[in-house]
């Protein structure tokens, strides 16, 4: 962290690694629990959620011990956490690389309380957003906005790539069980036969596109992009009906312009947006169409209370805060150089991809914020499968062989 000692400087860190050096070899698992009947109390964490019940978090079933803990939650104290915490929360410009703030909180912010950028507040701007989305949503879900031959719309493509892909298609995919009959299709891929294979199957009467690209620059979207809009009007000669079967996620209005959007139908956001953050902006549109407004608001409403959970609880009560150091003491001590995210839930298969780049395009850094070289791991390889089918496919290795963290959802 800048002016900061680089983290394996850190005497804390050395502390750490000193007693992992000494104990490290011989943690046990079964034989921790066998002499600490309560170890499931101390290392586990449990939320209550408003509406949705319990979220449990149990970390007892890992290679650490109390005294290592304590140290970790030292760590976190020494390397300013509450402070950079508090500083996103507060809109300061914690990206310092490209001097933004970072706000994704801003988008779940259901409490409307005021954030505020240089002096502004970015809520009236986010909920004018939103409230474009519901009326949209609303249209084309009942009905009012069709095709250019009258017909219901049916089908909808986001085209994007990376964050503008990655976290819809999960999301889509995790509330498959919510879908309003709107059939949901992502092209991200570049290769042809991505979008080729994804039109085989529609009805240029009944299909609109989202087109998610901030500066509708980014080669591999407008590229797909491009490709649909020439398959629309070899089947229906007219370029006026462009504007009835594509949106733009976007904020240049004359490029969106040009390729035949009308500009009221996009949807903008913002700089302090992170790409791997912004299912919860504009780029959440195919969401709503998937499952509906209403649930798209409570989407957003779990992740302003895990927000919350966030800039309140104390560290050794703080989700994400447990989960980050487990990171550390696996990546940085026992050299666990992969994770992986094994859910049970069918729902959820897309949700690897989608946090390999939540986890991996945030901490694959080579340098501090000071701009020292680093000589520690700032991150692992996230991977996973469903966990049934990996059983059967990769468990083996992981039980005799390898080295690696791991968390069963």
């Amino acid at each position: 962290m800048s002016g900061k000692v680089l983290l394996s400087e850190d005497s804390v860190y050395q502390q750490i690694q000193a007693y992992y050096k000494e104990h490290g070899s011989s943690i046990n698992i079964k034989k921790i629990f066998e002499e600490d009947d309560i170890r499931f109390d101390k290392f586990s964490l449990k939320l209550s959620t408003p509406e949705d019940g319990d979220i449990l978090l149990d970390y007892s079933k890992n290679r650490i011990t109390d005294d290592a803990w304590n140290m970790l939650l030292e760590l976190a104290e020494s390397r300013d956490v509450v402070k950079t915490r508090n500083d996103m929360f507060g809109g300061e410009r914690i990206n310092i690389t490209e001097d933004r703030a970072v706000l994704h909180i801003a988008l779940r912010n259901r409490s409307n309380k005021p954030i505020l950028v240089d002096g502004k507040d970015v809520m009236p701007e986010v909920n004018a957003v939103l409230e474009h989305m519901k009326e949209f949503t609303e249209q084309v879900l009942n009905g009012v906005w069709r095709g250019y031959t009258n017909k219901k719309i049916s089908d909808v493509v986001n085209i994007g790539i990376g964050g503008s892909d990655l976290g819809p298609l999960m999301v889509s995919e995790a509330l498959k069980h919510y879908n309003t009959g709107i059939r949901s299709h992502f092209v991200s891929n570049v290769d042809g036969t991505h979008i080729a294979e994804t039109l085989k199957k529609l009805d240029p009467e009944t299909t609109l596109f989202i087109i998610a690209s901030k500066t509708f620059t980014t080669q591999e979207t407008i590229t797909n992009a491009t490709a649909a809009k020439n398959w629309f009007l070899e089947r229906c000669g007219e370029k006026e009906h462009v504007a009835k079967h594509f949106v733009a996620l976007s904020t240049n209005k004359e490029k969106v312009s040009a390729f035949g959007i009308d500009t009221k139908n996009m949807f903008a956001f913002w700089d302090w947006v992170g790409g791997r953050y912004s299912l919860w902006s504009a780029i959440g549109l195919s969401i709503c169409l998937s499952i509906g407004f209403d649930n798209f608001e409570k989407l957003l409403e779990g992740a302003h209370y895990m927000d919350n959970h966030f800039l309140t609880a104390p560290l050794n009560e703080n989700a994400p805060v447990i989960l980050a150091l487990m990171g550390i003491w696996y990546s940085n001590f026992y050299g666990a150089e992969t994770q992986a995210l094994l859910p049970y839930d069918q729902y959820l298969h897309r949700f690897a991809a989608y946090f390999q780049q939540g986890d991996m395009e945030s901490n694959g850094k080579g340098v501090t914020k000071s701009g020292q070289k680093v000589n520690f791991n700032t991150g692992p390889i996230v991977w996973g499968e469903p966990g049934t089918n990996g059983q059967h496919a990769f468990y083996q290795l992981i039980h005799q062989v390898s080295q690696f963290g791991g968390w069963f959802v």
